[in-house]
């Protein structure tokens, strides 16, 4: 035998003189598969397709902090910038924050770990990869906050940085590294709070944003100083009982791409103030005397339907359940059928069960049987209405934007899941539809392509579920129906036009994979989705077939909205605030719909963990489907073939290099040279070594 190590090329040279195949000749004699090797299964019928949901509250975090590290990475490259040209470098605190991001970066990469989002470790491990995500998440509001300081200033000149007294402070906390972050109560006076909202996207942005505050007599006004209509909500302790300890103001805020929007915040009577009305279906009343400020309707569960409208869509729920029904789509007037129900899974009665890895189920899922109908507490509001029912081991919510452009045309969808109590079960969030899928299905790998799933029925049920990162569809040649999702879930479509998520699970018992352990570390876990129903023109027989498909521009625009929420802080109350900008808008306009800003994140210098003047910028081309029309879609962005003008993207900085280079920025190009256009091709993703001024 003569044996030696070989590359890639090594190996398919040796291929092609074997099979006698020319240089030229791509007509290979051999199969060729295409896609990837999900659903893995090493023995008997054990596949791995348990550890695609495994401790999903840590799967969430993981997408938390990536949100976090991106926003603070790309206003920390601003700043830096801002505090050079400002003569503010002795003061604003680049060294200790870019050792605060170069840690974070390094929890994060971490947990990507195959032990760790995975949800595969020992629960002492888990803690610990649990803390590492917990303090860089804290560490980075830190960095946000202290660059959104400089960056909003009027006078820079007057920038001082005290550690003692940050300058903003963000609108929610998260007390440890196993709890769900809760809204900070800002308090209001006479005297006008400052309000910030940042939109880490790099496309212009209306997003509602709800922040809590102390009195129910509010007052927004806009950069701009006008009134804003906002919408005032209950916060409620438990199902039925109104907290007059806190308000929800909710509002359309319009922030600049990358920037920064300054709402003020007073407390005043304002006619801009809308409140939210109530109607609670329970089985018992009450007996609570009527509410001093909300309106609340107490019914009965019925077999009349629930409606919500806006002007995108109506959607029909069930009395008795309050989950969803049905969707009117207005463009066409088309109905939809679309039941949401839930279902648990067992696990075998054979030796080998469930566990950290494995998904071995009991057969199909049961349905999920509550012996009392669920409180169901239904709000009708100016800016939104939402459905929440309240079951034992999920809430439920389904909230409807009444707002024009994006974020009115998808439904948010949160379940807030707890079975800690349950015993080798797992929960799964059920969406049927009369969209004739044909057993094909589309999850996301990475976030960054599509692959086609087939549901194959001479495969066991735990074969045909699959991981989603971002997104799953189904279509039909008139619709498509995506779940977009803020963490990674296994998913399956088992049955036409039906899409499941599994939402947690519970084990016992090890599956023999190492771990030693089953999992029974579950958290009250929040899993945030977004479902969003769109026609499709002119698909082709062939199109079905085939081995890639693609979102739309609406719906990768959806995703990046869930995975990239704006960030609200407020100045204190009891400083005296100097004088601050309206709005910060580093770019001139938005960028292109399909470009998107992977990082602006600022290079390491040679020396030390301190920063250096040069920044990579990171960019990528989404690739989309064109037939779907994108001339109701309101969005605030235009496509441009993938070409970007240097000198036209920055707006408050000029940009003095831009040199392409390796994805890892390892290595330059020999001809790297400064260049003044930016030209990609779709699906692409490029790094350039970049120098702002």
């Amino acid at each position: 035998i003569q044996a030696q190590f070989g590359t890639l090329s090594d190996y398919f040279e040796a291929l092609r003189k074997e099979s006698n195949l020319g240089e030229k000749s791509s007509n290979s004699l051999f199969p060729v598969v295409s896609g990837d090797f999900f659903t893995y299964a090493d023995r008997d019928h054990h596949y791995w397709s348990g550890y695609f949901t495994s401790r999903p509250f840590y799967k969430r975090l993981d997408r938390v902090l990536e949100s976090y590290l991106r926003a603070a990475e790309i206003l920390y490259s601003l700043a830096l910038v801002q505090s050079s040209k400002s003569e503010k470098m002795s003061v604003f605190p680049s060294v200790n924050n870019y050792k605060l991001l170069t840690e974070a970066r390094r929890n994060l990469g971490l947990f990507q770990h195959h032990d760790a989002i995975t949800g595969t470790s020992k629960d002492w491990v888990v803690v610990d990869y649990g803390t590492r995500l917990f303090h860089s998440i804290m560490n980075l509001k830190k960095v946000i906050i202290d660059s959104a300081h400089i960056l909003i200033l009027k006078d820079k000149g007057a920038y001082n940085y005290d550690m003692s007294t940050p300058f903003l402070k963000m609108d929610d906390v998260q007390s440890s590294q196993d709890s769900l972050p809760r809204k900070t109560v800002i308090k209001l006076t006479s005297q006008p709070r400052y309000l910030l909202i940042y939109n880490p996207m790099e496309q212009e942005r209306f997003s509602v944003v709800s922040v809590n505050v102390n009195s129910p007599r509010v007052k927004l006004l806009s950069p701009l100083g006008r009134a804003v209509t906002v919408q005032i909500s209950a916060i409620w302790d438990g199902a039925t009982t109104v907290s007059h300890e806190a308000y929800q103001v909710s509002f359309v805020a319009h922030v600049p791409p990358l920037g920064l929007a300054v709402y003020q915040l007073l407390e005043a009577e304002s006619s801009e103030a809308v409140l939210a009305d109530y109607n609670i279906y329970m089985r018992n009343n009450r007996l609570e005397k009527p509410d001093r400020l909300f309106k609340i309707k107490e019914m009965q569960n019925s077999v009349d339907n629930i409606i919500l409208e806006n002007s995108y869509m109506k959607l029909w729920f069930s009395g008795m359940s309050g989950l969803l029904e049905k969707i009117n789509t207005k463009e066409d007037g088309k109905n939809h059928q679309m039941k949401v129900e839930f279902a648990w899974y067992g696990t075998t009665s054979n030796r080998d069960k469930s566990g950290a890895y494995l998904f071995l189920p009991d057969g199909d899922a049961k349905p999920y049987i509550f012996t009392d109908p669920p409180t169901i507490r239904v709000a009708h509001g100016r800016i939104f209405s939402e459905v929440v029912c309240f079951f034992q081991h999920v809430t439920h919510t389904m909230r409807l934007y009444k707002v024009q452009g994006l974020e009115g045309q998808s439904l948010q969808v949160s379940n807030i899941v707890d079975i800690r109590g349950e015993y080798n079960r797992e929960l799964a969030m059920r969406i049927s539809s009369d969209i004739n899928s044909e057993n094909r299905f589309y999850t996301d790998l990475n976030g960054y392509q599509i692959q086609p799933r087939l549901t194959l029925s001479k495969l066991p049920l735990q074969a045909n579920i699959y991981p989603m990162t971002t997104m799953v569809y189904i279509q039909d040649a008139g619709v498509r129906l995506t779940l977009h999702s803020a963490q990674s879930l296994g998913v399956a479509s088992l049955k036409n036009g039906q899409l499941e998520v599994i939402m947690d699970r519970r084990l016992m018992q090890d599956d023999n994979r190492g771990l030693g352990q089953g999992v029974q570390d579950n958290k009250i876990t929040a899993n945030v989705f977004r479902l969003l129903l769109e026609r499709r023109h002119g698909a082709d027989v062939n199109e079905e077939k085939a081995s890639v498909s693609f979102p739309s521009l609406l719906s990768h625009m959806t995703s990046a909205f869930l995975n990239h929420p704006v960030i609200p802080m407020t100045t204190y109350a009891d400083s005296s605030v100097p004088e601050i900008l309206n709005t910060f808008s580093p770019l001139v306009s938005s960028m292109p719909c399909d470009m998107h800003i992977v990082n602006l994140r600022t290079i390491q210098s040679k020396v030390d963990v301190e920063p250096s003047d040069e920044a990579a910028l990171i960019l990528h081309r989404k690739g989309f489907d064109c037939r779907f029309s994108n001339r109701h879609m309101d969005l605030f962005c235009s496509t441009t073939q993938g070409k970007i003008k240097v000198h036209k993207l920055f707006n408050k900085f000029r940009v003095e290099s831009l040199t392409p280079t390796s994805l890892s920025l390892m290595h330059s190009p020999p001809d790297a040279r400064n260049i003044s256009e930016i030209n990609m091709s779709s699906m692409e993703i490029n790094t350039f070594r970049i120098r702002l001024r």
